[in-house]
């Protein structure tokens, strides 16, 4: 496939199906460090939660158990009324600290099995690219990529997998004020279709409306 095809005219994004995702009386640990106890809140279409605290306060862990990776000590969380684990196929886009990218592949190819692996066209891979400012690196290699432009790269990922439930943990760790600015751009976007975001943070992020979570406060 020529980069020509990969540029054609792509369908706009639809609205989301309506998602709601709900934490109840969750308790959470690592080892013998209590992380979490008796946790509630809800998530619905169009909202976004910022994960703060301190390193080892539990923030990827929380992510992890959202995802379905781990269970909680106590507690339950449902994507409408279902565990994270039967939702995640069809609901959940995870970015961890790496960014999917093997250091001779380029984001072409990276990004070619991730549109085909999750089930979307490959038309879709220009947009996202351009919308993170890296269309100009589809063809080099990663290890020849800054880390920012890495993380841009995993960013375009997610979009890709065109999916509402978006579990970002530090997604803007590496990037400058311009990443942030595509960052805060794309969650808006996908906001504004209905789609839910979590994201663990160090750094300030400036997404409207967005509520705060401190962990490490039992």
């Amino acid at each position: 496939m020529t980069s020509a095809s990969l540029s054609q005219p792509v369908t706009p994004a639809l609205k989301f199906p309506e998602l709601r995702l709900s934490v109840s009386g969750l308790s959470l640990s690592r080892g013998d460090a209590l992380l979490a106890r008796d946790l509630s809140f809800e998530l619905g279409p169009g909202e976004a939660v910022l994960l703060t605290g301190r390193n080892g306060t539990g923030k990827t862990s929380f992510l992890r158990a959202l995802a379905g990776f781990i269970e909680p000590d106590a507690g339950a969380i449902s994507l409408n009324e279902a565990p994270p684990a039967l939702a995640a196929a069809d609901t959940i886009a995870w970015l961890g600290h790496a960014d999917g990218l093997k250091p001779g592949e380029t984001p072409r190819t990276a990004l070619r099995f991730w549109a085909d692996l999750y089930g979307q066209p490959r038309t879709a891979i220009m947009p996202a690219l351009r919308a993170l400012e890296i269309d100009h690196l589809i063809d080099r290699p990663a290890a020849r990529l800054s880390r920012g432009q890495q993380r841009r790269c995993g960013l375009a990922r997610i979009v890709l997998a065109n999916r509402p439930l978006w579990l970002l943990d530090e997604p803007a760790g590496p990037l400058d004020g311009e990443g942030r600015a595509c960052l805060a751009a794309l969650v808006a976007t996908h906001r504004a279709r209905g789609g839910l975001v979590i994201a663990a943070t160090h750094q300030p992020l400036d997404w409207p409306d967005a509520r705060s979570l401190e962990m490490g406060r039992l």
